[in-house]
């Protein structure tokens, strides 16, 4: 690893890991960046998974909280080479033959659809919230432990989403409108009855209003591409190849950020943490996994309802109660015959995902813990269901079990891509019950992976704020703004 000292080394190259050396190399800072894997990125990469020319997403694939998140705001992700492409649709849930629903960019063009007394419930729930998206995302994606700009739009969330989907729901009388929530409450992989789901639910349907659920040209490898070109202008060294499994063994550096998850942080430095801290990072609750399976296609999928064939991202379960039944099943440790699946089709806007006239599709759904099943079967049930011909088009798969995610990426434990549980505690008590959530309780050392707050999602935030407390606990630099201009960015 070299012998040189360096101002801040970083221990994970996924998209936290970078945001926290973007940060860091803004500020002046000499950063070196060690990644285990031979390529950067995490679950944020590209890669031709089935057959040549066909590119797909390792693991995240629509962005709506890179496009909102107040981090690559300020450092400028198109400016830096990643362009974000907007499906016409950001979301559709198809509900059978040719009925469906779907979250466009305007509220009122969304609840155009429903019923005249839900459509009037829809705008007086969503309306606010979609109104001040960059507010929403400042609460949202915060650390939890200060007032942000955007407190009182946040309170307006929490007003109602302290409340579980299923609940939240009940605002509606209508299939569609509670079919909707349940396809975005549903990303917390939790069961649609647990509280803040309801939260999650509005949150991102409130983004797909806002700033819409967009996909990367050429794949997620762009956003960090983009991350891994700016370190690149400002000298920072970014090793791939390189796992660390003890502090002893690091480079000598002045601050240490390791974006892993708390199991990961445990192997590393568990000797040397305290007791009380450390049994804490062992009693940190992990959330269920998932099976992620990729399809080269002859063509575009099938959709019976021609508004899916718009959409980026499909919510493929039916109505609330079966999406509902799923989500169940999965929690008692069952794998759902009829799963919820996430499915998301970039080539309905970036034609260089896959070779002219063939298109990718991105799936995944739920299931229980440390899963060695191969859900393929079910998953193309479940779109054949809402889509008749789509085994027709495979041309060929590439699927991988929440054992095999996990095995791929050590950040997924158990195959759990949120680095995990999400529920009311967790969401605030991440990774242990303490004030500083990023500090780990060994001098100079900090945790920046999804495992700190706001958690899940491709925003950078995590590493951002524990970059930040990192500058200013150690080095003395308080400033919060990125000088992440194409001019400064060059030497």
């Amino acid at each position: 690893m070299g012998s040189d000292r360096t101002d801040a080394l970083v221990v994970g190259a996924g998209p936290n890991g970078l945001a926290a050396a973007v940060v860091l190399a803004a500020a002046g800072l000499s950063v070196r960046v060690l990644e285990a894997a031979h390529r950067i990125g995490g679950g944020c990469r590209t890669e031709e998974l089935t057959l040549p020319g066909f590119r797909h997403d390792v693991c995240s694939a629509a962005h709506p909280m890179a496009a909102a998140s107040p981090f690559f705001r300020r450092f400028g992700l198109e400016t830096h080479g990643a362009r974000l492409l907007q499906p016409a649709v950001p979301f559709a849930h198809p509900l059978g033959e040719d009925r469906v629903v779907a979250a466009h960019r305007g509220v009122d063009e969304t609840a155009a659809s429903f019923g005249r007394d839900d459509r009037r419930a829809y705008r007086r729930l969503l309306g606010p919230l979609a109104g001040e998206t960059d507010a929403l995302a400042a609460a949202v994606l915060s650390s939890h432990r200060t007032v942000p700009a955007g407190a009182r739009t946040g309170a307006r969330l929490v007003a109602s989403g302290w409340r579980s989907t299923e609940s939240l729901a009940r605002r509606f009388e209508g299939t569609g409108p509670r079919a909707l929530l349940a396809g975005a409450g549903a990303h917390a992989m939790l069961p649609l009855t647990t509280p803040v789901t309801g939260g999650i639910a509005l949150f991102l349907t409130s983004l797909a209003h806002g700033v819409g659920w967009p996909v990367v040209e050429g794949g997620s490898a762009g956003i960090v591409a983009a991350m891994a070109a700016f370190l690149a202008d400002r000298g920072a060294a970014v090793v791939t190849g390189e796992p660390v499994r003890s502090l002893r063994g690091l480079p000598a550096a002045r601050v240490v950020l390791l974006d892993v998850s708390p199991r990961g942080l445990l192997a590393i430095a568990g000797d040397q943490l305290p007791d009380r801290y450390a049994r804490q990072l062992r009693r940190f609750r992990y959330g269920p996994g998932v099976c992620k399976v990729d399809w080269a296609l002859d063509g575009p999928v099938p959709w019976s309802a021609h508004t899916c064939r718009r959409a980026g991202t499909v919510h493929v379960g039916g109505t609330l109660e079966e999406v509902g039944a799923a989500q169940a099943d999965v929690a008692r440790g069952r794998h759902p015959e009829r799963p919820f699946v996430l499915a998301v089709q970039p080539g309905v806007v970036d034609p260089t995902r896959a070779p002219a006239g063939k298109q990718t599709l991105g799936t995944y759904c739920h299931v229980p813990a440390g899963s060695d099943w191969d859900m393929s079967e079910a998953i193309a049930s479940q779109v054949e269901r809402f889509a008749p011909g789509f085994r027709d088009l495979v041309l060929a798969k590439s699927a991988r079990s929440a054992a095999r995610m996990e095995a791929e990426n050590a950040n997924y434990v158990g195959g759990d891509i949120g680095c995990g549980l999400q529920d009311a505690r967790q969401t605030l008590a991440r990774p242990a019950a303490r004030w500083n959530p990023y500090r780990v309780p060994l001098r100079g050392l900090y945790l920046c992976s999804s495992a700190t707050p706001p958690g899940p999602g491709v925003h950078g935030r995590c590493g951002e704020l524990a970059a930040m407390w990192a500058l200013r606990d150690e080095f003395g630099i308080r400033s919060a703004e990125l000088m992440c201009s194409p001019a400064a960015s060059t030497t």
